[in-house]
């Protein structure tokens, strides 16, 4: 029986035009770096794949928002980078304000 490498982390969208095409596409950028990870994405009930920029805006977060991001595969070391990419691109308000 095989086991998965699950990792959880929120984000808070902090810049002013929330999470619109830019910042989705920016996302899915750092995701697809990492082709062994899987990630969904989670706002209150709704939740999509991670790496679709659709999906992402489908999830209509405005500034302020939390979302629960869930990463599954790969190994820790792989997912505490992506992680740390996410928390950076987050950080800088996706580089908009």
């Amino acid at each position: 029986m095989a086991f998965s490498v699950q990792s959880r982390q929120k984000f808070c969208v902090k810049n002013h035009l929330g999470l619109h095409a830019t910042p989705a596409a920016l996302i899915v950028k750092i995701l697809n770096k990492y082709p062994k990870i899987e990630v969904w994405v989670r706002n209150v009930n709704e939740q999509v794949n991670g790496k679709s920029i659709m999906g992402l805006m489908m999830l209509e977060a405005r500034r302020n928002t939390e979302l629960l991001f869930i990463f599954e595969g790969d190994s820790v070391a792989n997912q505490k980078a992506l992680i740390d990419e996410l928390k950076n691109l987050f950080e800088k308000k996706f580089f908009e304000d």
